[in-house]
């Protein structure tokens, strides 16, 4: 079992050697400038070797009108946010702080997995193979909710763009290739649909509530209302987008709740001030007179 945990790259460590650090520097930053670097090439070319169902990133979600599409504005900001977020998290393992590079290097090999996996997300959803698509977002799910589960307490610069971030994407990115897998755009399945997004909030929920993560909160929130301004240009007179931004709405404040103790360091006060003194207090200036 201990040989097993030397060469299990996911095991949770107390430290890291010098060579592992290295290592951790070299794969992440490839890793991460292949995951990015893909997406950006599909977010502008159609993939050559498949003329017929090849299409850009955001082609496919034209093409395939779902209950889950989103909009790709917020969706970009959303992203370009998190990889500025990720440029700051590489920057902790090249840091002259000890403490800051091993709390980097803790969390890197799901990282460097997290960025594997969605390049072959990105390769398989411009290709239209939706449900192999489907097989690495569940396996990405599996893996930075265990990241997430072993490292809940990262400070935020690592915990943003590593955990909180990705994972957020990954829950919503299920439930936006999941539909465009079963094409779901009949009767019962947006039926379907208005039941499952409720998902979102009680996903949402689970954070801020047992973890008090206000962080996966305004993720959600935030992928939430694009799907909701998509869902709105879409079909007008509908359910999803009325649900997106009731659920959007209600995570976003309930993150606030939790994020502004966090930030500020004092709770939230619902008393009321009476204006009524105690009976001792009010007469402790008269006793000490006497």
């Amino acid at each position: 079992m201990e040989s097993l945990h030397k060469i299990n790259p996911f095991a949770k460590r107390e430290s890291h050697s010098n060579v592992s650090i290295t290592t951790y520097k070299v794969l992440t930053i490839i890793s991460w400038l292949v995951s990015l670097i893909t997406t950006f090439y599909y977010l502008v070319h159609a993939p050559h070797d498949d003329k017929y169902h090849g299409r850009t990133i955001w082609g496919q979600n034209s093409h395939y009108p779902t209950p889950f599409s989103l909009n790709k504005a917020i969706v970009g900001i959303y992203w370009v946010v998190l990889w500025i977020l990720q440029v700051g998290y590489v920057w902790h393992l090249f840091s002259s702080s000890t403490e800051t590079t091993q709390a980097a290097a803790s969390v890197g090999s799901h990282f460097i997995f997290n960025n594997l996996l969605h390049f072959g997300f990105v390769m398989l959803w411009v290709r239209e193979r939706f449900w192999l698509a489907e097989l690495l977002l569940v396996v990405n799910f599996l893996n930075l909710n265990s990241l997430y589960l072993r490292h809940p307490t990262h400070v935020r610069a690592i915990h943003i763009p590593v955990v909180s971030g990705p994972l957020a994407w990954t829950f919503v990115a299920l439930f936006w290739d999941g539909a465009a897998m079963v094409n779901a755009r009949s009767l019962p399945a947006g039926i379907v649909a208005n039941i499952f997004i409720w998902t979102f909030l009680f996903y949402g929920l689970f954070f801020i509530a047992v973890y008090k993560d206000y962080t996966v909160g305004l993720a959600l929130s935030t992928l939430t209302a694009a799907l909701g301004v998509h869902q709105f240009f879409l079909k007008v007179i509908a359910l999803q987008w009325i649900f997106a931004f009731t659920i959007m709405a209600a995570l976003f404040v309930l993150s606030l709740g939790v994020a502004y103790p966090a930030a500020t360091g004092k709770s939230w006060s619902f008393r009321r001030s009476t204006g009524v003194v105690e009976e001792d207090r009010e007469r402790a200036p008269l006793l000490d007179d006497n």
